[in-house]
C-alpha cells in the first residue's frame, strides 16, 4: 500500500463521527465531493471498502470499524507532536484559564506556581465553577481545564491527571445529634436528608457526590439541591441535612456552626483535571504535566 495521504486519514475519521458526508465536508471546510473523493482513495490504496453507504445511510465496514481503532490514537498522537513542536518552538504563551470546584487544595495551588515558572510568558486566570454545573463551563469555552470531582464519563471531554484520593466526610450543623459522633458509617445517611445538587448537572454525577441510597439499600432522604458549596453550608448551619465533601475541604471550610465527621463505608473522594477533546492545547498539556509531575 502506498503512503496515506493527511487529507483522506482526517477525512475518514471526520466521516467516521459524523456518519454523514455533507457534515463531515463541513467539519472539514471541503465540499461533499471532495470528501467522497478522499474516501475512494483511502479504500484503493487500503484495497477493500471502508465504508458502506446507501441512500438512507453510512456507516463504517468492519475493516472500517478495525482502521478506525487503530488510526484514531496514531492521529491523536501525531497532533498533539506537531503542537508540541510548535509550542516549543515559540513558548507556551497567551493565557491559561483553570477553573476549580470548591476549594484548590495545595497540588493544584503548587501545579499553578510550577507551570508559571515553567511557562513565564503565559498568563494564569483561577476562577470557581458552579457546584451544580462541573463541565458546563469547559463545554462553553469560558476555561480551558477544570479541577472538578469525579466521576467524569462525558465523550467530549478528556480526564487528564487524576489527584490524590481523599477520604470522605459529612458536614452538620453542630446541632445535629451526629455532630458529636467520632465516625458515621454509610448506613447512617439514610437517618437524615442529604444536601445535594440540582442544575445541568448528569445525574451520574449528582448521586456520586448525594446517594440516594446507601449500600445497604437503605433510601437516603433528599434534601435542598444548591448551586453552590457556600449555599450547601448554609444549608448545613441551618439543619436542614448533611453534605458529604471531601476532608481537605471540609476542614477548609470548616466554620463555627458548622462540623464534619469522618464517614467509612463509601468510595473515596477524588479530583481530576478535564479538558475538551476539540480544543485541547499545548498550554493545557503544560498545565497537566504540572499538575502531574510538579517537580
Amino acid at each position: 500500500m502506498g503512503g496515506v495521504e493527511i487529507g483522506e486519514l482526517e477525512a475518514f475519521l471526520a466521516l467516521a463521527d459524523e456518519l454523514h458526508f455533507g457534515r463531515a465536508g463541513e467539519r472539514l471546510y471541503l465540499s461533499q465531493s471532495r470528501v467522497s473523493q478522499l474516501i475512494r482513495s483511502l479504500e484503493s490504496r487500503v484495497g477493500a471498502r471502508l465504508v458502506e453507504r446507501t441512500s438512507r445511510r453510512v456507516r463504517l465496514t468492519p475493516l472500517g470499524e478495525r482502521l478506525l481503532a487503530e488510526a484514531r490514537p496514531a492521529y491523536d498522537d501525531l497532533r498533539a507532536a506537531l503542537e508540541n513542536a510548535r509550542a516549543g518552538a515559540r513558548g507556551v504563551t497567551g493565557r491559561l484559564r483553570i477553573a476549580f470546584q470548591g476549594t484548590p487544595d495545595e497540588q493544584v495551588m503548587r501545579a499553578v506556581e510550577v507551570f508559571g515558572e515553567r511557562h513565564p510568558g503565559c498568563a494564569t486566570e483561577i476562577v470557581e465553577l458552579p457546584f451544580d454545573d462541573p463541565f458546563g463551563p469547559v463545554r462553553r469555552d469560558e476555561v480551558d481545564a477544570a479541577v472538578v470531582l469525579l466521576p467524569v464519563r462525558e465523550d467530549d471531554l478528556v480526564l487528564g491527571p487524576v489527584l490524590s484520593e481523599q477520604p470522605q466526610t459529612l458536614a452538620l450543623s453542630t446541632r445535629h445529634p451526629f455532630a458529636g459522633r467520632a465516625a458515621l458509617t454509610a448506613e447512617d445517611l439514610a437517618d437524615l436528608p442529604l444536601i445535594g445538587t440540582g442544575g445541568p448537572a448528569p445525574d451520574y454525577w449528582k448521586r456520586a457526590q448525594a446517594p440516594r441510597v446507601t449500600p445497604g439499600g437503605r433510601a437516603v432522604p433528599q434534601g435542598p439541591a444548591v448551586s453552590t458549596l457556600q449555599e450547601g453550608l448554609a444549608a448545613v448551619a441551618a439543619g436542614l441535612g448533611g453534605m458529604l465533601l471531601c476532608r481537605p475541604t471540609a476542614e477548609y471550610l470548616a466554620r463555627r456552626t458548622v462540623t464534619s465527621v469522618p464517614v467509612t463505608g463509601l468510595a473515596p473522594s477524588a479530583l481530576g483535571l478535564v479538558w475538551h477533546r476539540d480544543r485541547e492545547t499545548a498550554r493545557v498539556r503544560a498545565f497537566a504535566q504540572a499538575l502531574a509531575r510538579p517537580a
